[in-house]
């Protein structure tokens, strides 16, 4: 046993003469800060949102109400939520720490990405604000922490671990996907639009969506892709994205050859939103329903093979030429129907908010 010690230390003394350099550690994994030091240090920027509308087309229960969370991200008063909490509200109010309440407005929102950004008043003490984080080099397993208000119990901390990350719920990949992470830490109703954080006290995301029936499946939007696009938000009160207009899913060439398809990989086009670019040029959706290696397709539908003279033979390829494209670009494209390819070309206007993306995350899921 003594020799086989001495042979590892040789080794390791071996690799560290060689110039091998142990990977160092995430910053997450040096902060030594103990859960209530870092409540202490997060929560006052914390703050408790609850809404309130009215409905014109209803006699009785005209009021509608709401409660969230988010958090102060700016000494100006920016304060970071979920769409979802706040689109279509007419009485903003929000709790801070101290208990004081206060009136805010919406700066600007995106349904899509389900994100919001608030502006409250500046009290003569100042505000308190977060540190963002990288979310991109968080690691499964990782601890994590949610505070919020669930249930309107305000100020409540709950302790997890990141279970997943770039969890993809039910959208179009040629409108925008959203990569979630997927926490076990505890998120009910209320806790939308508040902090997950690391153990360092930085916000690595923004707590959207539970499924519900389900335990321990939470998810969050990731803060990189929230500080892409606040710059939007604060200046032009949205996000500016083109249009395209189709859902559907890309598809193996293996796939299709099952149905006696002979052609190379690309999308397969299973819905055409009404009055989109693609259906004024006659895409076409699917209308069979079929389950393909567990996979389910609705068929029938137009398959796009190729995308300004790339072909899509390759998700990511997909995403990242779909995130290339601007308002007032035009898109040529190649697509196979009735055993024949054609080419069409797009010009691109900017998206509209549709019908659905007023569901939290555009998911189909049941979320809170």
């Amino acid at each position: 046993m003594k020799s086989m010690r001495i042979l590892l230390y040789s080794i390791f003394l071996c690799i560290i003469s060689l110039g091998f350099v142990i990977p160092e550690l995430k910053a997450s994994s040096n902060c030594a800060k103990s859960i209530p030091e870092l409540f202490k240090q997060v929560s006052p920027s914390v703050v408790f949102i609850s809404t309130g509308s009215i409905d014109p087309f209803k006699v009785i229960n005209r009021v509608r109400s709401a409660i969230g969370s988010g958090f102060i991200f700016s000494k100006d008063g920016l304060i970071l939520t979920n769409s979802h909490v706040v689109f279509g509200q007419q009485l903003l109010i929000v709790t801070l720490d101290d208990g004081k309440k206060v009136e805010a407005k919406i700066v600007g929102l995106d349904p899509i990405l389900d994100l919001a950004v608030l502006r409250i008043p500046i009290p003569p003490e100042g505000l308190p604000i977060v540190t963002f984080g990288d979310s991109d080099a968080i690691q499964i397993g990782e601890e994590v922490l949610v505070i919020g208000n669930p249930l309107g119990l305000e100020q409540t901390i709950t302790r997890g671990i990141v279970s997943g990350v770039n969890r993809i719920l039910p959208s179009s990949p040629l409108g925008v996907n959203v990569p979630l992470i997927q926490t076990d830490a505890a998120i009910n109703l209320g806790n939308s639009g508040g902090p997950l954080i690391n153990l360092c006290g930085e916000v690595i995301g923004i707590n959207a969506a539970t499924i519900i029936g389900a335990q321990s499946i939470g998810f969050a939007v990731p803060i990189n892709i929230a500080k892409e696009v606040i710059p939007q938000l604060v200046e032009k009160g949205r996000v500016i994205r083109p249009w395209i207009g189709v859902h559907g899913k890309p598809i193996k060439k293996e796939a299709l050859a099952i149905i006696n398809v002979p052609l190379a990989d690309g999308f397969l086009v299973e819905a055409v939103e009404p009055g989109s670019p693609a259906d004024r040029a006659g895409i076409r959706g699917g209308m069979l329903p079929i389950t393909i290696k567990g996979m389910e397709f609705l068929l029938g539908g137009d398959v796009i093979t190729e995308m300004n003279g790339q072909s899509l033979d390759d998700p990511e390829k997909l995403r990242k030429l779909v995130h290339s494209l601007k308002v007032g670009d035009k898109v040529s494209l190649i697509l196979f129907r009735d055993m024949k390819t054609r080419s069409i070309e797009l010009q691109l206007p900017e998206r509209p908010i549709l019908p659905g993306d007023l569901t939290p995350l555009r998911s189909s899921l049941p979320v809170r």
